[in-house]
This record gives C-alpha cells, structure tokens and sequence, in this order.
C-alpha cells in the first residue's frame, strides 16, 4: 500500500529548490546579471568618460624622443637634400618633378608655351603697375585703372583659347592617346609666370622648333 509523506514547506516538484537570495557556501559569490550587449561582447560596455580618454592617448609606439631637436649636422645634411632636390627640379629631372609636372603630356606643354612669346607672359608686369597706380590720387588714373583690367581680362582670355587650340592640335600629332585634361589650365598658368620664374626652367627658347 504506497504511503503518502508529506512535502516540507517551501519545496516544489522534484527536488528543494532555494530561494533567490539563498547561496551555498562553497558556491560563486552571487553577480549581477548581464545586458545582452555586454554577453555577446564578453566584456561590459566601458563608460563614455572612459572610452573618451582612450581615444585621446597618443598612438603606441609614438614618442615624443622623434619631436627632438635634431643635431647640426643633421640639419646641414637636410638643408643640402632640398637645395639639391630643388635644382634637379629647375633643371627638369624626373625623379624631382612634382607629381602636377610628371608625364610627357606635361612636358609637351611646357615646351610648347615656352617656344613662344605671349601677351600674358607681361601679365604679372602689367599687374603690378595697376596696383601701384591703385594708390595714386589722381582722377585721370583711376579714370584708366578699371577700363585697363578689362581690357586685360579679355586680351588673357583670348591668348588661352589660343593656347589651348594650338596645345590641342600639337598633343594629336605627338601624343594621340594622352588625355588633355587639366592640360589646359596647366599651361595657362605657366604662360602667366614671368619667364625666369619659371619651374622646371624653361629648355626651348622663343622662336625654337619643339
């Protein structure tokens, strides 16, 4: 005849389970439940405070020995690398160049606007009478001032699209498969520099076959 005992208060189906605030003694010590977040991370999420001072450390491996002064003849040595880069550059040695005067288009239009002499090739002259005459009080200059920079609009307007087609016609014949672009900005730009401004130095003369 099977013979009921009865079940100890607190106990549920099966085995006594205890309670939420219950621990073992050799048990771990009780901890907070984590966020979602922080489980699929493995790690909890670090304070905004916190996380803002990281990013602000310097780089690792970074140190401030590099910003030292360097030594005399270090800065001798440097000072003789530009001076040498810089005249290898005037003189047009590739290695040198700047990447905007890099390529055979580059140095096609070079020569070409070199070969020639062109109105705007005064243009800087020109401009540093105008501003010289700027602060001159007198009513017959002014009176020519704003007529004289219209005019020289106009004249460097026209000598670029000059440029541009004889540039155009010459880049056909010599290199057919560069592109022309930004070629006629860069052109343009070296025809307003003073002749002996120029770099790389000009290696035709005015007048010369290219």
């Amino acid at each position: 005849m099977p013979v009921f005992r009865r079940r100890s208060a607190g106990a549920t189906d099966g085995t006594a389970q205890d309670s939420p605030g219950a621990q073992s003694p050799d048990g771990p010590a009780e901890t907070k439940p984590r966020s979602p977040a922080e489980a699929a991370k493995g790690r909890p999420t670090p304070k905004r405070s916190v996380a803002e001072a990281k990013r602000r450390q310097p780089i690792a491996g970074a140190s401030r020995a590099a910003a030292a002064p360097r030594t005399k003849e270090e800065k001798a040595k440097a000072r003789a690398n530009r001076t040498g880069r810089y005249e290898a550059m005037r003189r047009g040695e590739a290695w040198a160049l700047n990447p905007r005067d890099r390529g055979p288009a580059r140095a096609l239009a070079r020569d070409y606007v070199d070969s020639k002499r062109r109105v705007s090739e005064f243009y800087m002259y020109i401009l540093v009478v105008l501003l010289a005459a700027v602060f001159v009080r007198s009513t017959a200059a002014q009176a020519i001032i704003s007529p004289l920079v219209l005019v020289l609009i106009v004249v460097i307007i026209i000598d670029a699209s000059l440029l541009r087609r004889g540039l155009s016609r010459l880049m056909a014949e010599r290199l057919p498969n560069e592109s022309m672009k930004g070629l006629t900005a860069y052109s343009v730009m070296r025809a307003l520099q003073i002749r002996r401004f120029r770099v790389p130095t000009p290696r035709v003369r005015p007048g010369d076959k290219i």
